[in-house]
């Protein structure tokens, strides 16, 4: 990087820093909901973009070129497959998570199941993203971002130094957004790097296609589509390493509901919307977005892969090498502003949704029963600090775990998404579910997703997440039969009248009124229901393009 690109990209940092700032002053940051939620500001354009810059990294954007790079365009499936799964959200779980006033996945799981169920849950996010999520971002962020900049050469030291060096920038600098303008100050910033990443990723397989068309972008197109139709078929094989085609209807589905529609990381951002209406817009722009997305995301280890052939090892310099072959010098800064927001972002998301989980579910009822609401904003930047410099202090470490452990660090999720899931669809369709079968339930899929790591080490993950699904609805419906409720749940007659412990539920009265009183508008967006459509439609028809039918062999 020259020092034209090194003011450029410093430049850009601070001007997205200060718009975000200032926006973020028109809430009160010192109030537990302006902190956490935003103050519920927040609109669809921005609810998109943070969403979206929450589940980027530059480990996603790297990664899944490398994979491409490889295997081709089935890839595309984590990406595209995602969009149906924002529908969901949109209509089905946000309008029901946000009649109930809800600020965490696990307050609505006190209110339909117990308390003790609630912090399960909330412990299980809390260590996942201690674990596998945080200090992953960093490290990964930071040897990407070196990697594809060479920061280790422009400051004369060797590469792991220069990675605990970005690490702590980037860390440091999340902790300040989050201390000084809360959630929404994010937002806004996730919003601008958003914007920039769509523009800045999209160049990178324009160039690449010109590159490879001498000039010519559509040459470069019919290039690839006559040199390597085989790895534009995004139906991958029904034994494929990377994605069985069966699996887009089982674990993959399920996968993506899991993460789009009860991840808290994710679905904070939406039930920071200031009305339903703008929570179902912010929610269906990503789904677009990951439909169109796999054109950056994917497509360039395609081209990749064309323009060097077999030569690049591992896969996963692929887009690195790419990057740095046909973008431009001068744009280096811009580019680095993008990236640098992109390993941001995914880092402040998670760090905003640990503190929130362990303040407002464990801090405040267990800890300290009577703490007003400026104490417990005051608890949540304390938690905020301490979870973010054991996380920087973490991600260098993860370069000395064994070989093959980041592969297991990211099937982590599989320990608790398909459990969580099973409870909060049976809590919203189910009167007969109990808080008894949803801890058997978490219990026995911990148990046996352990057991299928050694004993179905074969068979490909999705198709063992899709198996557990159904397992774990069985179990739910099981343990129902076997111990049934004394009387049904009837989430309609909760008011501030009823006497929650009517119900076998555990969360007491007081709660469950609270949780009734509607904190937004739930008016839902007239034209949602048709935009829904049309984002299944350009779903289905990226699967057509991309297929036998389309241009692929």
């Amino acid at each position: 990087m020259s020092l034209f690109s090194i003011i450029s990209f410093l430049i850009i940092v601070a001007i997205v820093w200060i718009f975000a700032f200032k926006k973020s002053r028109e809430v009160n940051i010192d109030s537990s909901e302006g902190f956490f939620m935003g103050g519920r500001s927040l609109t669809g354009i921005t609810i998109a973009g943070t969403i979206i810059m929450t589940n980027l990294s530059t480990e996603q954007i790297v990664g899944q070129n490398g994979q491409s790079y490889v295997a081709g365009m089935e890839v595309m499936a984590w990406e595209v497959t995602a969009a149906i799964a924002c529908v969901f959200l949109a209509f089905v779980f946000l309008p029901k998570y946000l009649k109930y006033g809800v600020n965490t996945i696990s307050d609505f799981i006190e209110i339909r199941y117990d308390t003790t169920t609630k912090r399960l849950v909330s412990l299980l996010f809390i260590i996942t993203y201690m674990i596998s999520f945080l200090p992953v971002v960093l490290y990964s962020g930071s040897l990407v971002f070196n990697q594809i900049f060479h920061i280790d050469e422009i400051i004369g030291v060797n590469p792991f130094i220069t990675i605990i060096l970005i690490a702590s920038f980037i860390g440091i600098v999340g902790l300040l957004y989050l201390l000084m303008g809360g959630m929404r100050l994010s937002a806004f910033s996730d919003t601008i790097y958003g914007i920039g990443l769509i523009i800045g990723g999209l160049s990178i397989p324009i160039l690449g296609l010109i590159a490879l068309g001498d000039g010519s972008f559509i040459r470069g197109i019919e290039t690839v589509i006559q040199n390597t139709p085989e790895k534009l078929n995004s139906i991958g094989a029904v034994d494929s390493d990377i994605v069985p085609w069966p699996t887009l209807f089982t674990g993959m589905l399920f996968n993506n509901v899991f993460f789009w529609c009860t991840n808290q990381m994710i679905v904070q951002k939406a039930l920071a919307g200031k009305n339903l209406k703008e929570g179902q817009k912010g929610a269906l722009y990503v789904g677009f977005f990951k439909i169109f997305g796999a054109l950056f995301l994917v497509f360039p280890g395609i081209i990749a892969f064309n323009i060097f052939g077999n030569s690049i090892s591992p896969a996963d310099n692929a887009y690195p090498i790419l990057v740095a072959t046909v973008l431009p010098k001068w744009a280096y800064g811009v580019f680095a502003a993008v990236i640098f927001g992109a390993i941001l972002s995914s880092f402040v998301g998670s760090l905003n949704s640990t503190a929130t989980l362990f303040t407002l579910d464990f801090y405040k009822p267990i800890f300290k029963k009577d703490a007003t609401d400026s104490e417990v904003t005051r608890a949540g930047k304390m938690i905020t600090i301490i979870v973010g410099l054991i996380s920087i202090f973490i991600a260098p470490l993860i370069s000395f775990a064994p070989s093959g452990l980041y592969a297991v660090v990211q099937q982590f999720n599989g320990i608790y998404n398909m459990p969580l899931l099973v409870i909060i669809l049976l809590g919203f369709y189910s009167k007969k579910a109990t808080a008894f079968g949803a801890k058997i339930t978490i219990i026995f899929h911990i148990i046996f997703y352990g057991l299928s790591k050694v004993l179905l080490s074969n068979i490909h993950y999705l198709y063992v997440l899709g198996g557990l699904f159904f397992v774990d609805l069985f179990v739910m419906f099981l343990i129902a039969k076997i111990k049934p409720l004394q009387k049904k749940i009837e989430f309609q007659k909760i008011t501030n009248e009823t006497n929650a412990s009517s119900f076998e539920v555990s969360a007491n009265e007081q709660a469950a009124s609270k949780q009734m009183i509607n904190k937004v508008d739930l008016t839902s967006w007239e034209k949602g229901k048709w935009i829904g459509a049309l984002v299944i439609i350009c779903m289905i028809g990226m699967y057509v393009v991309f297929s036998p039918l389309g241009v692929a062999q």
